[in-house]
């Protein structure tokens, strides 16, 4: 997995704010991987093999690092793809998706750096009486990562994170961008 954020030029230096608002020297672009058909295939395999077996009948990712990666997943393990979008700030199946009680479901995302968004769909999928099997990612930059449900990453990457006040970054004078999907106003 290091080796394809390499070679895609997905890991970036510089001066990033997170999608949680945190800031950082480094940010994975994960969709610099994912525009290669063939790497993600390999990568959703390997995310997909901890879960062969266990009956899930359905992976589910947030918009947007989620939905490329939950439809690979799910075509790996044979099962249907969903994934859920923020309405009114607020994680939520739209377009006409449900999932039935009892059923068996993967979470999958992209990067997990704090688990918020993830554990927002966990607790989503929970809700409406779905078991959630596990939770499945490409990178998990973050630790002490609690979701309620096992946690198994394919690349564990530790890299510092830091709240806009205690940056040093910001104290250098270093203006933040925000490569991401979201813009969150710091």
């Amino acid at each position: 997995m290091l080796k394809i954020l390499e070679e895609t030029e997905a890991l970036l230096t510089g001066h990033f704010q997170l999608t949680s608002g945190k800031h950082s020297d480094r940010y994975i672009q994960c969709a610099k991987v994912l525009q290669y058909p063939d790497r993600t295939a390999l990568l959703s395999e390997a995310m997909a093999a901890p879960f062969q077996g266990k009956g899930i009948s359905c992976v589910v990712g947030p918009a947007m690092g989620g939905i490329i990666v939950a439809y690979e997943v799910a075509r790996q393990l044979g099962t249907r793809a969903l994934f859920t979008e923020r309405e009114n700030g607020r994680m939520t199946l739209r377009r006409g998706f449900t999932l039935a009680p009892g059923e068996k479901v993967l979470v999958v995302e992209d990067v997990i750096t704090t688990g918020g968004s993830v554990k927002e769909v966990v607790d989503l999928v929970q809700a409406v009486g779905a078991e959630v099997v596990g939770v499945t990612c490409l990178v998990q930059r973050g630790t002490g990562i609690d979701l309620g449900v096992p946690l198994v990453p394919l690349l564990s990457l530790p890299i510092a994170a830091y709240d806009p006040a205690d940056c040093p970054l910001c104290r250098q004078g270093i203006p933040a961008v925000k490569p991401g999907s979201r813009n969150l106003q710091a």
